[in-house]
């Protein structure tokens, strides 16, 4: 790989293109962080597509272009007088430093548990730091990864169950108030009670090291693959969806399945 030198010659030259691109080009030089913002969500979703495709070639060109808007960021602060790219580096460096002294200190830490638990303990203690466990949780994250790190934060204050098996005395006991609220014919508390069962599910899948959000990626994207297997069959018949029975669709959608467990050859 390359040397330390290369890396940030080539840091360089990213930095000295964009001040050009926002002095000479039409487009950067209006641009504000509420107009990147939507685009920076954008370029996110896209590295986190190639991430969970495992795709090597688009994650280096998407890390890319979200380096890019960091850096776009950094240069409007910079403009504003607020702050620039030294500083955004030099605070992520005391943060990281600060809260590793198992690395940089002399705390020792000798599991990922510790090192979460010290973690989170460590960020209350700083100046600038979270007034609650559970405020440092971004309002607008999605609501499923919202949930999980709303878990992950109380467990590192020792807010969990004592063994992880009794999650499922909990995820049973809601969905057993889901379906009873089904019966009552009631959607507001049907609604409260299917969210009681979806987060009960996400700390399930917490306790047991599974991520829920890369989870049902797979699982949508599984869903597509079959989909469009039974939606491209279907066309090859002369036919449409909307002419198929149930059965026919579900024999397509078994066909599908059995490919997936095929090897190659």
């Amino acid at each position: 790989m390359h040397s330390r030198e290369e890396k940030l010659e080539a840091f360089g030259r990213f930095l000295d293109i964009l001040d050009e691109l926002r002095v000479k080009c039409p487009w950067d030089k209006k641009q504000t962080n509420e107009s990147l913002r939507p685009n920076t969500i954008e370029e996110t979703y896209e590295l986190c597509e190639a991430i969970m495709n495992h795709d090597k070639h688009n994650i280096c060109k998407e890390l890319g272009d979200v380096l890019l808007h960091v850096l776009f960021y950094a240069k409007i602060g910079s403009e504003t007088g607020d702050f620039d790219i030294k500083d955004v580096c030099d605070k992520e460096c005391d943060k990281l430093i600060f809260r590793h002294p198992h690395v940089f200190g002399e705390q020792k830490a000798n599991d990922v548990a510790e090192v979460l638990q010290n973690w989170e303990q460590l960020k209350m203690k700083e100046k600038d730091g979270n007034k609650s466990v559970l405020s440092g949780v971004p309002t607008a994250l999605p609501a499923l990864i919202k949930a999980y790190r709303i878990q992950d934060k109380a467990r590192n204050v020792g807010f969990d169950w004592e063994e992880r098996s009794q999650v499922w005395g909990k995820v049973k006991e809601e969905i057993a108030e889901f379906e009873q609220e089904l019966d009552h014919l009631n959607e507001e508390q049907a609604t409260n009670e299917f969210g009681d069962v979806l987060f009960s599910l996400i700390n399930a899948a917490r306790l047991y090291h599974i991520n829920p959000e890369n989870a049902l990626e797979r699982t949508n994207q599984k869903f597509i693959r079959r989909f469009n297997y039974l939606e491209s069959q279907t066309f090859r018949q002369g036919k449409n969806l909307k002419e198929l029975t149930l059965a026919e669709m579900d024999k397509l959608w078994n066909e599908a399945k059995q490919s997936e467990k095929t090897p190659l050859a």
